[in-house]
């Protein structure tokens, strides 16, 4: 790990400067938030579990001479739905993500991913490590995983769960207020600013009362995960440079998995899980990621 970094910029750009854009992959609606040129390096965003593009509203227009295209993954956002018979599996987003990148001319490109958009992003790069060209990671490396012999208790607990809960209604809150409240002492907590950003992107009034947009089944336990030696034959695969960034009180990190990585940069930053969301560690990630992606 190298010595913090200094900030670059002393005032913070404002989050309003992007387009939304609207992508259809395989028939389904994927949404997406755009900071920066049409012809600056192209760099592909992905947010973590029941977050939203919105999570990079303070990140991105920190980053200089970037095309940063920051998605809904299906489910979230603005984005559609998986079809309800679909479970969520991890690596459908890869699919995905490269529907994006091909319907933006990105042969190659830059991808930033946070937790479970990490994960992602891990994927994509040991599949395709050909259209990868820097790997940077917030707060998470490879998706969980199931050993072998827990396989079928997985599945079990998984369909369980899914009977149980079909035709349950959705809690509603009875104000946006409300809900902004509520992902500010989440699991892991942002500030007012950032869980309004999130909301206000994630949430839908109906009768009622006002719900979150994601899919109630992102909630469900994962029908299948892959096992550790399959998610390391991942890692392995990576040949583009890749930047970790982890906060202090954050999610600790497999050390094993980082040594599989050919080549890795890790700073570790003062923060917590959604540190990228944090005014002072989001000016030290951009000044992170502006020195590596020129390195």
């Amino acid at each position: 790990m190298s010595d913090e970094p200094k900030p670059e910029h002393t005032q913070e750009p404002s989050h309003e400067h992007y387009q939304e854009l609207r992508f259809e992959v395989n028939g389904h609606l994927i949404a997406a938030k755009a900071w920066g040129a049409e012809n600056a390096r192209p760099m592909i965003a992905l947010h973590g579990w029941l977050d939203n593009a919105a999570t990079f509203n303070r990140l991105a227009p920190l980053l200089k001479d970037v095309r940063l295209i920051a998605l809904d993954l299906m489910g979230h956002g603005y984005s559609d739905h998986r079809p309800q018979s679909m479970p969520y599996y991890i690596w459908d987003n890869v699919l995905d993500v490269l529907g994006v990148a091909d319907q933006s001319g990105f042969d190659s490109f830059d991808i930033l991913g946070h937790s479970m958009g990490a994960s992602i992003a891990t994927l994509i790069a040991g599949a395709f490590p050909q259209r990868i060209n820097k790997l940077i990671l917030i707060e998470g490396i490879a998706p969980l995983v199931t050993e072998p012999d827990d396989v079928a208790e997985q599945l079990a607990q998984a369909i369980n769960r899914r009977n149980r809960i079909q035709g349950r209604l959705q809690k509603a809150y009875p104000d946006l207020d409300a809900a902004v409240e509520a992902r500010m002492n989440g699991r892991w907590p942002v500030d007012i600013e950032a869980a309004r950003w999130l909301v206000e992107r994630g949430i839908i009034q109906r009768s009622g009362g006002f719900y979150w947009r994601s899919d109630p089944s992102l909630v469900l336990p994962s029908i299948m995960r892959m096992s550790e030696p399959q998610v390391e034959s991942f890692i392995q695969r990576v040949t583009a440079q890749a930047l970790l960034i982890l906060g202090d009180k954050g999610i600790a990190q497999s050390e094993r998995r980082i040594e599989l990585f050919h080549e890795i940069q890790t700073e570790k930053l003062e923060g917590g899980h959604h540190l990228h969301l944090e005014k002072h560690a989001a000016q030290q990630i951009a000044t992170l990621i502006n020195r590596f992606i020129d390195g």
